[in-house]
């Protein structure tokens, strides 16, 4: 029954084909089974129990928690020893928004340590693999939601965005991931990464399946001053495939091949396959032009990312001292054991990210690189919005190819690939609506396209993203191992 979407399971749960209970102990059979095969989940709620089903559309159907959403009476980790035992006594906003509608979490998804990071590797529980083929990542930090997803345990999971950290997931797993306008759902009970640039969302098997979670998770909330109200949009009941007359830019510079000195095979074959999609795009009306922006612009993103986030988080994880939760640290003074606690609980990508954090925040080094990083931040949110008054969206492919190997996810990348694999970033960075669809495969594996759009025009990222999807074949897809 996981195999399939959110309305084809409340039609059988309202038909009594199935029960919740069911669903409930399916999902979780099917937790365990994908838990021994790609190690995506750091909590399998076995007591979870079906509940009542009613017209709402997610009543009684089971999904997944990212670990960085806190559960009140549920272990919430953020995949961090410094949370190894952390039971919150409250639940994040978007879960309770959630749990409102009826459904049922049935475990909480591994991910990388406080999101920070692109591989799912760094957790304190392990490496995430992809369904698909587990000699390769799922990428991150929503790495076990996405596997979770791909492999069937349930329709969605919840993740969150502060660089790619739904989009990119999804592009590697096949399925769907939708990042709304900054603030659209609340970040209340969220573990903070880079508040400026944290964004709640979902990876579903469909564009239908998104809009119906994220109307059900969003709404203003007087506990987040960043939310707004949207309850004049509704996702799911204005969906439409009417996209014709819309238009649609790609960047030139990301985009074309003779942009690159030694393409790798599968970028090279990534690219051709996101210009055959742009023909599909035409033939539903759309107009889609190349636009070239400033390459300097575009160097800068990756760079401007890192300062940014790394300030922020080593701002936000100040709090993470042995003292007020997580395990204490030993020492015979105070300062002692903040520092046992944070050496032996962080991993050593987090202590750089902290180091680079402070480093970019003291005074003498503000004005170099923590505030032209925040005026290279406008210059690229700038660049981008003057674009928006004349296209609907942005549309260009994710990533670099299909999934990279596990054994060389810590190799340094080619620098002339940086933009083609990190331009997701300028979604953050102007808090825009950002959703990525599965685009077909490379070497057997899945690849992704991604929609970005101006703030608040989420319902238009998703018409133009349903109506693409509907003409292409890889809607609720299951991952399927390459053999």
């Amino acid at each position: 029954m996981m195999d399939k979407t959110i309305v084809e399971l409340h039609e059988e749960l309202k038909s009594g084909k199935v029960t919740s209970d069911e669903l409930v102990q399916e999902s979780l059979k099917k937790s365990h089974e994908v838990q021994e095969k790609c190690n995506a989940f750091v909590t399998i709620l076995d007591d979870a129990k079906g509940t009542e089903v009613t017209d709402d559309l997610l009543s009684g159907i089971p999904f997944g928690i990212k670990d960085n959403y806190s559960t009140k009476g549920i272990l919430s980790t953020g995949s961090s020893n410094t949370l190894k035992d952390y039971v919150p006594f409250f639940t994040a906003t978007a879960i309770e928004n959630l749990t409102k509608h009826g459904c049922v979490p049935v475990n909480k998804t591994a991910m990388d340590e406080f999101g920070m990071g692109g591989t799912g590797t760094t957790g304190h529980t392990g490496v995430q693999k992809n369904p698909w083929d587990t000699s390769r990542m799922c990428a991150g930090s929503s790495s076990g939601s996405a596997a979770a997803v791909a492999a069937g345990v349930y329709p969605f999971a919840t993740g969150s965005d502060t660089g790619d950290s739904i989009r990119k997931p999804a592009a590697f797993c096949g399925i769907v991931g939708y990042k709304p306008t900054y603030g659209m759902i609340s970040r209340y009970g969220l573990f903070a990464f880079a508040s400026s640039l944290d964004t709640c969302g979902v990876l579903t098997r469909s564009v239908e399946d998104a809009a119906i979670v994220v109307d059900a998770m969003k709404g203003i909330d007087p506990k987040d001053m960043t939310s707004w109200d949207s309850s004049n949009i509704n996702l799911y009941k204005d969906l439409s495939k009417d996209v014709k007359g819309k238009k649609l830019f790609y960047i030139k510079e990301i985009v074309d091949k003779n942009n690159y000195k030694n393409l790798p095979k599968e970028t090279e074959e990534h690219l051709d396959n996101f210009m055959k999609t742009i023909d599909k795009v035409k033939e539903l009306g759309i107009e889609v032009e190349e636009v070239s922006i400033n390459q300097d612009l575009l160097n800068a993103i990756a760079s401007t990312y890192v300062v940014i986030s790394c300030a922020e988080a080593t701002s936000n994880m100040s709090n993470l001292t042995g003292f007020s939760f997580g395990p204490r640290g030993e020492g015979s003074t105070y300062q002692e054991q903040m520092k046992d606690h944070r050496t032996k609980g962080f991993s050593s990508l987090i202590k750089r990210r902290f180091v680079i954090g402070s480093y970019v925040l003291q005074a003498v080094n503000q004005d170099k690189y923590f505030k032209n990083a925040q005026r290279a931040r406008r210059l690229i949110v700038d660049a981008i919005k003057e674009q928006f008054k004349k296209y609907d969206g942005l549309i260009l492919p994710v990533g670099t190819g299909p999934a990279t190997k596990l054994d060389n996810h810590d190799m340094v990348s080619d620098d002339e690939l940086t933009v083609l694999d990190e331009h997701l970033q300028i979604g953050n960075f102007g808090g825009f609506p950002s959703i990525t669809i599965p685009n077909g495969f490379v070497d057997g594996l899945p690849v992704g396209i991604n929609i970005t759009g101006n703030c608040y025009d989420d319902q238009n990222v998703l018409n133009i993203a349903y109506a693409l999807e509907s003409s292409m074949d890889y809607k609720n897809q299951i991952a399927k191992e390459v053999k």
